[in-house]
């Protein structure tokens, strides 16, 4: 599967392997990667693409910010990536 802008993936390969991040970025063979926490969107990752898996389409409010250049906040990237780690709803507010 292409990995696209504001998709979710996890990393495969590196001191980060295990952890959800969200695609900020596509370069060629780079993925520039945020989670809000450890990496910051001010601060992206920069990973290449085979050392990341496909996780999750992204959907919901804080991937619409992402695909449409809107401001998002690190507090909302960490939010909506903890409930995909809890397997719970992104969608949901609260």
């Amino acid at each position: 599967m292409d990995i696209a802008r504001s998709d979710i993936v996890r990393s495969a390969a590196g001191r980060d392997e295990g952890k959800l991040f969200f695609v900020l970025a596509v370069e060629e063979d780079y993925l520039l990667l945020a989670d809000g926490r450890l990496r910051k969107l001010e601060s992206p990752k920069r990973k290449k693409r085979k050392h990341t898996v496909f996780f999750a389409k992204g959907s919901g409010r804080t991937a619409e910010k992402i695909k449409n250049d809107e401001k998002v906040t690190n507090s909302e990237l960490r939010r909506t990536l903890a409930a995909f780690g809890e397997g719970g709803n992104p969608d949901q507010e609260g």
